[in-house]
């Protein structure tokens, strides 16, 4: 069958129609999703019924999953599963109460960052009229590349930048997070690493920018005002409204992202007793993406 798709932005993002996610997918079905993802970066399922059997299942048919640096915010069941909330027991933090609050790609601060991030919506801030709480913001960095001058992009062919973060767990804490401070197991399991400043997408080859305020502090071989100049200036261009989709949460969506060729932002605009529940598995790269991922890296070594 053909997948009813609809657009979410002219550039990237498409919503699925008629798919009913805890059931059994039969291969070429999920054959389609995933060329649909690969194609746009972004799907939005809606209505959706998943258990955190299902969740962890449908994920793993994209690749091996991962299991976050921070372990207290992992479910007790199913420890590939990060729970991002606001919800509390007995005056404890139940999950991470104030992710993704600065704009980022999901785990860009690891040597082969993952494949995509499926995000489920379990309890969602009731809406005020028009008015929603806790949307989720993305930015097509793919797009982003292709509308730059050629003297942009070839200027920035060759960069590197290192991310970090245990930079980004810094700046959440001097911000008022009341994250507890990272051990030195878990600061030794997240070093800092070099990336592309312009990242050829490991399985569809497409370029995009690679850099995100969360985690990129510099530009390797710039001096520093120099690099920072131009990080601000990637910045700004990256979320520029034709690159850009606000998702207004329904309580059963599951958003699928490329964490390669998206980025993406949440907004803290709510707070108990409004309550916010998500789950979140991340999806590793495949062997084959990595090997051309490493490639990449060789060639600007």
């Amino acid at each position: 069958m053909q997948l009813d798709l609809r657009p979410l932005n002219t550039r990237f993002g498409v919503e699925v129609f008629g798919i009913d996610l805890a059931q059994p997918l039969d291969a070429e079905t999920f054959d389609r999703i995933e060329k649909a993802f690969d194609e746009h970066s972004l799907l939005l399922f809606r209505g959706q019924t998943l258990d955190e059997n299902d969740h962890v299942a449908l994920s793993r048919r994209f690749g091996t999953l991962q299991s976050h640096v921070l372990k207290p915010y992992l479910s007790s069941e199913h420890p590939e599963l990060l729970v991002l909330s606001n919800i509390e027991d007995n005056g404890q933090a139940t999950g991470i109460g104030d992710a993704g609050q600065i704009w980022h790609a999901d785990t860009s601060y690891v040597e082969t960052p993952c494949r995509c991030s499926l995000l489920l919506g379990r309890e969602i801030p009731e809406p005020r009229g028009d008015r929603t709480f806790g949307d989720t913001v993305f930015l097509s960095a793919a797009a982003a590349y292709d509308a730059l001058p050629e003297e942009r992009k070839a200027s920035l062919a060759r960069l590197t930048a290192p991310h970090s973060f245990i930079h980004y767990y810094k700046l959440k804490q001097a911000q008022g997070s009341n994250r507890p401070d990272l051990t030195k197991e878990q600061e030794s399991e997240v070093p800092p690493v070099d990336q592309p400043v312009v990242l050829p997408h490991p399985i569809t080859g497409r370029k995009a920018i690679y850099v995100n305020p969360s985690y990129t502090t510099t530009i390797n071989a710039l001096p520093e005002a120099e690099g920072r100049a131009l990080l601000d200036e990637l910045f700004a261009h990256l979320v520029k409204p034709a690159f850009v989709y606000r998702h207004k949460w329904r309580p059963g969506d599951l958003v699928i992202w490329d964490n390669y060729a998206t980025q993406h932002l949440a907004i803290g605009d709510y707070a108990l007793p409004q309550r916010r529940l998500m789950h979140r598995t991340t999806v590793l790269l495949r062997d084959d993406a990595k090997a051309r991922l490493d490639e990449t890296r060789r060639a600007l070594v």
